[in-house]
């Protein structure tokens, strides 16, 4: 991968990471399906209006709406607000990096490599000692319904890189009109009447802050850079990179929560970490580290 196209995914995966918590501070006012709903409403429109349709069937549009707004941010607002933390969300959602590389190795014939499993292997052992922490930031539910979102996220993954499509602005704007009605539907399924006189009467400038900064640094911009980078490059090249995300969202969590890192935290990100290097820079160090031994 370019050096400019890394920083970038690495800017991305900042983003992604402090949008956890965020997302946690609207939910102190807007229920999770109606703040995912207005969350796209505002991805498609005005966009949509002057953005013309992608040259993709309609069933990649709806697909991936539906998968990307319900499957993935409609579950994890719900996890989030039964509880779970910003922090834990964002490195349990990383899950999706393994459905992902898997998926893709199996849909698009990707061959992984001994240092891409051996990375995710680390990865992984970092990502399941979340189960021994203790501190109260970790629910059963919204631990459910995060890796619920995971495997969603995997799917979508799947469904861009299937789409082909060069307009990968206009995919995602277009397809985010899939996603609201059947998010608003669901609340008023779930919840009757009561998170719309909510919405209404108890909206406040958290709130406001938080479904902007979802829109348009983290939906628009975030996922238009990262769902072009899966055009150019292999899902197994790309899909390693979000493991930095619950890194900047354990952060982002820590400053605006004060959520507390315990041992177990710091050993899941180191574990992480080791990983995403091996499985990204593995076969490249070994290269350098048998070329400086030669000279």
């Amino acid at each position: 991968m370019k050096l400019h196209h890394l920083l970038l995914a690495v800017l991305i995966t900042a983003v992604w990471g402090v949008n956890f918590s965020v997302i946690k501070l609207g939910l102190h006012s807007i229920d999770p399906f109606i703040l995912a709903g207005i969350r796209f409403t505002l991805c498609a429109i005005p966009a949509m209006l002057v953005i013309k349709k992608p040259n993709v069937p309609w069933r990649y549009l709806i697909g991936y709406g539906l998968v990307f707004g319900i499957g993935l941010w409609g579950l994890v607002n719900l996890g989030i607000k039964t509880g779970l933390s910003a922090g834990i969300a964002s490195l349990l959602l990383q899950f999706s990096a393994f459905f992902t590389l898997f998926s893709g190795s199996w849909v698009f014939k990707e061959r992984l490599s001994r240092y891409q499993i051996a990375g995710f292997a680390f990865s992984c052992a970092g990502l399941l000692s979340i189960f021994f922490i203790t501190d109260g930031s970790v629910t059963l539910s919204g631990l459910l319904l995060v890796l619920m979102g995971a495997i969603a996220w995997s799917i979508a993954n799947i469904i861009i890189k299937k789409a082909d499509t060069k307009q990968v602005f206009a995919f995602l704007v277009w397809s985010s009109a899939f996603s609201p009605v059947p998010l608003f539907l669901l609340d008023g399924w779930v919840n009757g009447t009561s998170g719309y006189s909510s919405l209404f009467n108890h909206i406040d400038a958290r709130a406001v802050i938080s479904i902007l900064f979802q829109v348009y640094p983290n939906t628009l911009f975030g996922y238009w850079i990262w769902n072009s980078l899966l055009k150019q490059y292999p899902v197994s090249t790309v899909a390693p990179l979000s493991l930095l995300v619950p890194v900047f969202g354990i952060l982002g969590s820590t400053v605006i929560f004060g959520e507390n890192i315990p041992p177990m935290k710091i050993v899941a990100l180191f574990l992480i970490l080791i990983g995403l290097v091996l499985g990204l820079y593995g076969q490249r160090l070994k290269r350098y580290f048998f070329e400086r031994r030669i000279e």
